[in-house]
């Protein structure tokens, strides 16, 4: 009898741990982009795979790229198990990109004080074409982003004036107030308070059982941790430099071989990284004839003159480079300003004088005797005679005749025999 207990009990444990609930989590802090969208996909389907009840997204976000937040929002659309978006902690915000990403959630949540809003669009692509242009690209892409929110939140049934006008007036609110106004399901204090008010929701007819779930964290891989350190502006600027350095360095010193492959590799690299991140093609300009007026100040005696003005352009070019990116996606000054410097003195020190260099006349060697005087060690003449350069003696001819002692200058070079002419004072 008391085997018979024995087998009961453990299979009455067997089948509850077999059946235990368990949850995903990921969280994703800082601006969205590529390697987000690349994370938050995957996740969704490693979520779908272990058979997750749902997939929490924890999100702490200044905004991001466009083309990225809609590749999220597809995914969303296209999961499998429920998506809850988590604007937590307390304190942190959902602003821009992550305002769609929030909206686009089977289930939006917010933790107590935070916030999230703010989602009016940044032009994404070149600029510094006419002001009349600029606006029609600015109407067309805020009219754009204006619909695509608006059937976020038709979708999910929540507050499509308030979406509206996050995009149209950068409208912002706290989560007590997103509440009140139907933008967020409701607001949990943690992630335990989550799950308990998450359980028994009803998603495709089958009820959430979230209640003393188990949570599993859904890491980064290798790569997209790798992805989301390098798809920076910074690292794309950086490799931009050694682009710049490594090209005018293999110009200056030829026979070095290293820099421009350096280069090369990273002209690849920078290639690839401006078909992802907005880049602006004026700043590239601008870049690009910095570069031109310090090579010109190489040859020019300008006094410095070009050198200034590839300075002024290259530090206007750097400010531009990311100028229209979304939140997260900027290059500061604590970057701009040293790489403008470290520029200016690379082309000043190191490429002009590695440029100059190659073009200065010899000044050692056979060539460096010509020009140079010496007096003459015996009787010179068509037929020959002898000087004293360089530590040796040299034969020498000389079609008007020169005597002993008599000074001489080398007019060049024929084998082992200088040409020389009489030096007049």
């Amino acid at each position: 009898m008391r085997h018979w207990r024995f087998i009961a009990v453990v299979g009455i444990f067997f089948s509850v741990a077999v059946n235990a609930a368990q949850v995903g989590l990921i969280k994703i802090n800082g601006a969205i982009g590529p390697a987000t969208a690349s994370y938050i996909a995957r996740a969704v389907d490693a979520a779908a795979a272990q058979h997750d009840e749902c997939l929490i997204i924890q999100l702490d976000t200044p905004g991001g790229l466009l083309e990225s937040t809609k590749q999220i929002v597809q995914t969303f659309y296209a999961a499998k198990i429920p998506t809850v978006v988590y604007v937590a902690p307390s304190g942190a915000s959902a602003g821009s990109a992550g305002v769609f990403i929030t909206l686009a959630a089977d289930v939006a949540v917010m933790a107590p004080h935070s916030s999230i809003g703010a989602a009016h669009p940044v032009e994404i692509g070149a600029s510094g074409s006419a002001e009349k242009t600029d606006d029609v690209m600015k109407q067309k892409l805020e009219n754009y982003t204006s619909s695509f929110i608006e059937s976020i939140a038709d979708k999910r049934n929540r507050n499509v004036e308030w979406a509206k006008s996050a995009v149209v007036q950068s409208v912002a609110t706290t989560a007590e107030k997103a509440l009140d106004a139907n933008v967020i399901d409701f607001i949990a204090d943690d992630l335990p308070d989550l799950l308990k008010q998450l359980d028994g929701r009803e998603f495709n007819g089958k009820a959430l059982k979230t209640v003393g779930a188990t949570v599993v964290e859904i890491p980064m891989n290798a790569w997209e941790k790798f992805s989301q350190l390098f798809l920076r502006p910074e690292v794309m600027f950086i490799l931009m430099l050694m682009v710049i350095y490594g090209i005018m360095g293999e110009l200056s010193s030829p026979s070095a071989i290293l820099p421009g492959v350096v280069g090369a590799i990273a002209l690849i690299l920078v290639l690839y990284m401006s078909a992802i991140l907005p880049v602006n093609i004026t700043g590239l300009v601008l870049i690009g004839l910095a570069v031109a007026l310090f090579l010109a100040d190489v040859f020019s005696p300008t006094h410095g003159v070009l050198t200034a003005g590839g300075s002024a352009a290259f530090f206007l070019g750097a400010m531009m480079l990311f100028s229209s990116a979304e939140p997260g996606f900027g290059l500061s000054l604590a970057w701009i300003i040293p790489a403008t410097i470290l520029t200016t003195a690379f082309f000043i020190f190191v490429v002009g004088k590695g440029i100059r260099a190659q073009f200065k006349p010899a000044c050692t060697g056979r060539e460096a005797m010509i020009g140079r005087t010496v007096n003459a060690q015996s009787r010179i003449d068509s037929q020959g005679g002898k000087v004293f350069i360089e530590g040796e003696i040299w034969n020498a001819v000389s079609e008007i005749p020169v005597e002993t002692g008599q000074t001489v200058e080398i007019v060049g070079i024929t084998g082992l025999t200088l040409k020389v002419k009489p030096k007049t004072q």
